[in-house]
């Protein structure tokens, strides 16, 4: 076990944008931060990301990379190949005893990876910024398509479809709106709802009138020649000719390494935070995908996870002035 020598500001759970953003911005502010991550990113298998000023078309790996770079240049900067097991709270007594006036702080254990040593950090905060899990479709050669020919992202990857023949799959209740975004993109779409009640005739209607029809039977598989996707077969036996198009995940959020701390989400499984970022539990916070609305372009986590930085810090400043919690 490798154990942090100092107590530290913020441990960050997960080094994407939104993580890694937060990390420069408060190393930036005489922070000492450790950032814990597994290195296992929802969008591994997307080649290009788009839409990020200076880096569009840069593979997501690479920006990543890049960010721990400039992370690390920060001589209170810890960047940990761990996966989070543990978090918990300290009591005030035990918090302020590890110089944390306010009576708020935590205990933040990860398992090393690759190598690494196991960590334990004693945290004034926990920023959680650990993305989302997805669960795609239940097709056997999905995946196979899946970061190429199809994705989930149609601000990030809509460009790239241009005026080709496209398929939405989706099962959830959102699938309609989705629609409405790739029409931007192509006039030859066809939703896929593989079965699943999630647009409502009214909504077809409207579809129908832009020219997007609504394909409701059940999907057996998608379809190709050799890396290329040629289509999607149904559960009958036809075949209906795409080259690509978008996915709808259903996400889960892995905050396993809370254990038994409840923790308020909506709808969608996702955390609920304020306006300042913080979650139900105090001295927690959250940012990126994992949070409302969910997943969006790269470069919008990067900037949640600025804006979200500068709130904590200035929540860790009253903390230890005594001042109070309420921005003025």
């Amino acid at each position: 076990m490798s154990r942090s020598e100092a107590p530290i500001g913020v441990a960050i759970i997960g080094g994407g944008p939104a993580g890694l953003s937060a990390g420069l911005q408060l190393v930036r502010a005489n922070r000492r931060i450790a950032i814990l991550d597994s290195n296992r990113p929802r969008h591994s298998a997307t080649l290009q990301s788009h839409g990020f000023l200076t880096r569009d078309g840069v593979p997501p790996l690479e920006l990543r990379r890049l960010g721990r770079e400039e992370f690390e240049r920060y001589p209170t900067a810890i960047y940990a190949q761990s996966i989070t097991r543990e978090v918990i709270p300290l009591s005030p007594e035990a918090a302020r005893a590890a110089g944390f006036p306010d009576g708020i702080g935590f205990t933040v254990r990860g398992a090393g990876i690759r190598g690494a040593a196991d960590v334990e950090f004693t945290a004034r905060r926990v920023l959680i910024a650990a993305g989302l899990t997805e669960e795609l479709p239940a097709l056997p050669m999905i995946r196979a398509y899946y970061g190429t020919a199809l994705h989930s992202c149609v601000e990030c990857d809509g460009f790239e479809k241009t005026d080709k023949p496209l398929a939405l799959i989706g099962e959830t209740s959102d699938v309609f709106s989705r629609a409405l975004l790739i029409s931007r993109f192509s006039s030859d779409l066809i939703v896929f709802t593989n079965g699943a009640d999630t647009v409502r005739p009214e909504q077809q209607a409207q579809l129908e009138r832009i020219g997007i029809r609504v394909e409701r039977r059940p999907i057996d598989d998608i379809v190709g020649e050799r890396a290329e996707m040629t289509g999607v077969r149904l559960a009958d036996g036809e075949v209906i000719a795409r080259v690509g198009g978008f996915v709808r995940p259903r996400w889960h959020a892995p905050v396993e390494f809370l254990g038994d701390l409840p923790i308020a989400r909506d709808g969608w499984g996702l955390l609920e935070v304020d306006d300042r970022g913080e979650t139900s539990i105090r001295g927690v916070y959250g940012v990126g995908d994992i949070v409302p609305p969910g997943p969006q372009q790269l470069v919008i986590a990067a900037g949640n996870g600025a804006r979200v930085a500068a709130k904590l810090n200035l929540d860790m400043i009253r903390g230890a002035l005594g001042v109070g919690l309420v921005d003025a």
